[in-house]
């Protein structure tokens, strides 16, 4: 009999603070079962890297693969953050310098390639002669992979064929999921050729998988707090006659005394290198209110407007995590003031319907003013109040436009962002706007842009 074990990560979203003890305890595990004569697997279901994370952010996310090469990953695929937080050519270089190859079969270049740095297929073999083969597929979120210069597809697009292909190739099939833990169950039930499925991207735990026919489903929660392992026993054919998975809490991870140093080095590190990228010379201060009008939220709104070639914008206060002093304002600055990977998004209207959208607003402006919001690429606290430039609402109602009243019929272009999209409280933007996302500038880098433009440093 041989043994398999599997230690696998997913959604780490650059959670430095847990970082030192899941790479201790991912090489002491490796090395505890290689004792014992097993083989062993690394693996990363995706969105380890966030630029939340200032070293993340200044190294556009080869810190995170430095690490990653340090643990000795042996294949990773590629979550959202991944895909649409980065630029397509930061993305493309991305894994220039990793130790490890990228399973990932359903993105493409935009003219059908398969990227460069992107295997369909990973493949091992293991010291008994086992083959083990490996699939990856991230989030198919077309809406935004799409302007950033990526093909992606659905699974169902892909997996069948691929099958086909590799079929009679392999002893043991794992894939790798970033799709979320219905799709992981829709595969385990629709493709019993799958031993192994990894799962993220929903931040669910299974705390000990879940078996649908000879499918074993696993997944290890969000941002650390969980690491996952699995063994898998093999008899002389290279069958799989024993599978089962458990996730262990960080909180049960040992600890070494140089831990918080080196959390805070990593994080004083990543703000250093932002520190000396300035960006603009503010002669005021620029303050934030939750609740209502501010110079900041002003000062936001107008970026926006500006970033997307629009008269009008919406910009919600809560984006905003505190002031912004006078003087010297770095990458530094921007990066702890706008955390978000957020896009800018036109949004095109007729005049009836732009009415609605903004009747959508003020009906639910009270609520959002306190409104905790999680998720969504949002990295701050509460929604807070929206703004609109160049859109008014007078007391009967009506809704104005660069000052006139908006005609019925005509077509009005808004700014805000594409995180309006996908957020619940304006349907009216998902249901009849035609929206065109702007790639690949994040908010910040629109912000830091005006700034440096309206307030140059000499």
């Amino acid at each position: 009999m041989a043994e398999l074990v599997i230690l696998h990560t997913n959604d780490l979203h650059s959670h430095m603070t847990h970082w030192p003890r899941i790479a201790r305890w991912l090489r002491e595990q490796r090395e505890a079962a290689l004792a014992r004569g097993a083989a062993v697997l690394v693996l990363d279901d995706g969105d380890a890297m966030d630029r939340v994370h200032p070293l993340t952010e200044a190294t556009d996310g080869q810190f995170n693969i430095e690490q990653q090469n340090a643990v000795g990953y042996d294949a990773v695929t590629i979550g959202n953050n991944e895909g649409v937080g980065n630029s397509h050519d930061v993305l493309t270089h991305l894994y220039d310098h990793a130790k490890f190859p990228v399973a990932l079969a359903n993105l493409f270049e935009a003219d059908g390639r398969r990227p460069r740095w992107a295997r369909p297929v990973v493949r091992k073999t293991l010291p008994d002669g086992t083959r083990v083969a490996i699939l990856g597929f991230t989030a198919p979120f077309f809406l935004t992979y799409a302007p950033n210069g990526w093909q992606v597809k659905p699974v169902e697009a892909v997996l069948p064929d691929l099958l086909q292909a590799i079929g009679g190739s392999y002893d043991v099939l794992i894939v790798l999921s970033h799709l979320g833990i219905t799709a992981d169950r829709y595969l385990a039930a629709h493709f019993p050729e799958i031993d192994v499925i990894i799962g993220g991207h929903t931040h669910h735990l299974l705390a000990q998988g879940e078996l649908d026919g000879r499918t074993l489903v696993t997944a290890a929660g969000k941002h650390g707090q969980y690491v996952g392992e699995i063994h898998l026993q093999l008899d002389a054919t290279h069958q799989i006659t024993e599978r089962r998975a458990q996730t262990h809490a960080f909180e049960t991870l040992p600890s070494a005394p140089g831990d918080a140093a080196q959390i805070a080095a990593w994080q004083a590190q990543g703000i250093a290198l932002l520190q000396a990228r300035p960006v603009a010379r503010l002669p005021r201060e620029f303050r934030i209110d939750y609740n209502g009008a501010s110079a900041l939220r002003q000062l936001g709104l107008s970026a926006v407007a500006a970033g997307g070639g629009t008269q009008a914008a919406l910009l919600n206060a809560g984006l905003f995590l505190h002031d912004l002093p006078a003087g010297i304002v770095t990458q530094a600055d921007l990066h702890a003031l706008l955390p978000h990977a957020m896009h800018l998004m036109r949004i095109t209207l007729r005049g009836t319907d732009l009415w609605r959208l903004v009747m959508e607003i003020e009906k639910n402006r009270h609520f959002l003013r306190h409104f905790h919001l999680v998720g969504m690429s949002f990295r701050g606290d509460i929604f807070g109040d929206m703004g609109l430039l160049g859109l008014q609402v007078t007391p009967k109602r009506q809704v104005l436009y660069a000052g006139q009243p908006l005609v019925p019929e005509q077509q009005y272009t808004i700014t805000g962002l594409d995180h309006y999209l996908f957020i619940p409280f304006f349907p009216t933007i998902e249901i009849v706007g035609e929206n065109q996302l702007l790639f690949p500038k994040l908010l910040r880098t629109v912000f830091a842009e005006y700034l440096a433009a309206h307030y140059p440093i000499s």
